[in-house]
């Protein structure tokens, strides 16, 4: 049944492309697909596939929800899950799918000062960075990555905001510019496998924390609820949704590697 469902809504999108060439709509998205470089590389596919334009808003996951909310694009991809749920509940969302995951990693200064290298339990390996105050550099912007490693500083019984600006650095900034200030002070940060793997400016900075099944990182698309918001373009947007999640949508992702690594992995539909 779900392979009927996906095919249909794949030749739906198929019919509905001449007619909405020249389209565009508004993507309401994360830094971490923008930073990784996903959204360059599958974009050009849709549009050369639809005639649709996709304008791009790369903001943290709370961020990307509130704009939606006031009626600030057509379609949200973004990746936390509760949040994603409860938007759809208060009405604001329709149709969540989802579309892929990859993960989260702890990295640090390569002569980890925490004593956390090797850890496969993310909570345990905060607690001892929280222990031995090594530091630990924040996005603190409400992003899906900030929604995240706070669940995990609650799993580990702690609240870092009340160290905040001694050994808890909160940087309010997407996931490139956090990944650089810890670079630049030697200091142990969140970070999705994807902007990780993509990411220059290492310096002294590695792995230390991966495999926890914790730091699983799904991600899901929505339409903005036209019924709320009428500007709403919702044919082009939903083309985008079927796409997306449709065999070409899912193999693209799955195709996009960086330094031969695959970034993210579809969830939506069997790749054959």
């Amino acid at each position: 049944m779900k392979r009927l469902i996906t095919l249909l809504a794949a030749l739906a999108a198929l019919f509905s492309a001449p007619a909405l060439a020249g389209e565009s709509i508004i993507l309401q998205s994360t830094t971490s697909t923008q930073n990784s470089g996903l959204l360059d590389y599958l974009l050009p596919k849709f549009e050369k596939t639809s005639g649709i334009r996709v304008k791009v808003v790369a903001v943290g996951t709370g961020q990307a929800l509130r704009n939606a909310r006031n009626g600030d694009g057509d379609v949200v991809l973004v990746h936390a899950r509760e949040a994603e749920r409860e938007f759809v509940r208060q009405g604001w969302g329709v149709d969540r799918r989802d579309v892929m995951h990859n993960d989260f990693v702890i990295v640090c200064p390569k002569a980890d000062p925490a004593g956390i290298r090797g850890m496969k339990d993310a909570a345990a390996a905060l607690r001892r960075i929280a222990a031995k105050h090594a530091l630990f550099v924040s996005r603190g912007d409400d992003s899906g990555t900030n929604k995240k490693e706070m669940k995990l500083w609650k799993a580990a019984g702690i609240d870092p905001r009340k160290a905040s600006g001694k050994w808890y650095r909160e940087t309010g900034s997407g996931m490139g510019a956090t990944l650089n200030a810890a670079a630049g002070m030697g200091a142990c940060t969140l970070t999705d496998r994807g902007t990780w793997i993509s990411f220059r400016n290492r310096r002294d900075l590695a792995i230390m924390v991966e495999g926890d099944k914790r730091l699983y990182n799904p991600y899901g698309v929505m339409l903005v609820n036209p019924a709320r918001h009428p500007t709403v373009k919702e044919k082009a947007a939903r083309a985008f949704i079927n796409w997306l999640t449709g065999p070409q949508g899912q193999k693209a992702i799955a195709s996009y590697r960086l330094n031969g690594r695959q970034l993210f992995f579809p969830d939506a539909t069997p790749i054959n």
